[in-house]
């Protein structure tokens, strides 16, 4: 029995495509928004292969609101919206600030507009612990507070998080879930999808594959002096098919008396840099290059979840392991250069 259509903006980008796969295993009807900006169309191929149909899938730019509506008109009513649509490298956002803003902050600001228009269910948004900026205590849970953003990425999930608790406030029938996760890495364990960057990798994980199969220049580590045990900064990894399946569980999950709902999602555990390029090399067998260089703007020191809220109310946890995300970040690095 169908559980209704879902939107999916970003719906061919990593996190999204993966989510797609998961919420049509729960027994939903996704429907895919992407302007492949950052993406590739034929990870529309690896989606289909996995749900055993082609997804519908529109070209458009979440900040074109007259092509957005045309979407809602075509396909609306919604059982919910899952909005992944935006920029997200940390480095890139310094270097082009108003790029960010307009993407980032223009396309939320369109997509509730076109949901106040149509019938639409609840908004889950794809966040950051980025919004937390240099946490004063972690592991981070819900109620730290909101400190000045380190980047412009990070101001952009802020200020997206604001706008949606807006329209909250003003629109008494409008529900919204904010999913703040950590570090997404890994691919689906089929190697039918995974990150796919386009062009120059802004995040660790591809960027070090992409150096192990000798496609880039060894792996840089931005900063080896900061104030951690082995000098580099601290992350919690988790498994993309882990964080997708939180979005399907918020989604699905009652509604409450609160019509604005905000969890952690991560592993609650922390892993430097150099951690990872040793489980990398411990799951893979493949050594990693890597150097070290400056600090990098825009990044904290150290940040892990408290993701406790989420397996209290919405039933989730992770599953999977870092070795496991790496291992098949690997696989799927591989399956690439065939």
């Amino acid at each position: 029995m169908s559980n209704g259509k879902v939107l999916v903006t970003g719906g061919a980008g990593f996190i999204g495509s993966h989510t797609v796969v998961e919420l049509a295993a729960a027994g939903y009807r996704p429907v895919i928004v992407d302007n492949l900006a950052n993406s590739d169309r034929k990870v529309l191929a690896g989606i289909a292969d996995l749900v055993g149909y082609e997804v519908p899938f529109y070209e458009v730019d979440c900040t074109d609101a007259a092509a957005l509506d045309a979407v809602f008109r075509q396909e609306a009513p919604f059982a919910g919206i899952i909005h992944f649509a935006a920029y997200k490298a940390v480095g890139e956002s310094v270097e082009r600030p108003t790029a960010y803003f307009l993407n980032n902050i223009g396309s939320t600001a369109v997509l509730l507009e076109a949901m106040a228009a149509h019938p639409s269910g609840r908004l889950v948004f794809s966040s950051s612990c980025t919004v937390y900026g240099e946490p004063a205590h972690i592991p981070v849970d819900e109620s730290a507070p909101i400190r000045p953003a380190e980047s412009p990425y990070g101001y952009t999930k802020q200020a997206c998080e604001r706008l949606i608790g807006d329209q909250v406030a003003a629109a008494p029938g409008f529900r919204a879930t904010l999913l703040r996760y950590f570090n997404p890495i890994g691919a689906h364990p089929s190697a039918r999808i995974g990150e796919l960057p386009i062009g120059r990798p802004n995040n660790l994980i591809p960027f070090l594959t992409q150096a192990v199969a000798g496609l880039r220049e060894p792996l840089t580590v931005f900063g080896d002096d900061y104030p951690t045990p082995d000098g580099t900064c601290i992350r919690d990894y988790i498994h993309v098919v882990d964080l997708a399946r939180a979005h399907v569980a918020a989604l699905a999950a009652p509604d409450g008396d609160e019509r604005l709902s905000v969890y952690n999602l991560g592993t609650g555990e922390g892993a430097s840099v150099k951690e990872v390029v040793a489980a990398f090399e411990a799951a893979t067998g493949r050594a990693v290059p890597h150097r070290m260089g400056p600090r990098r703007a825009g990044d904290v020191v150290a940040i892990y979840a408290d993701a406790q809220k989420a397996e209290r109310e919405l039933g989730w946890r992770t599953e999977r392991s870092l070795k496991e995300a790496l291992a098949d970040a690997w696989r799927w690095q591989e399956q690439l250069g065939r």
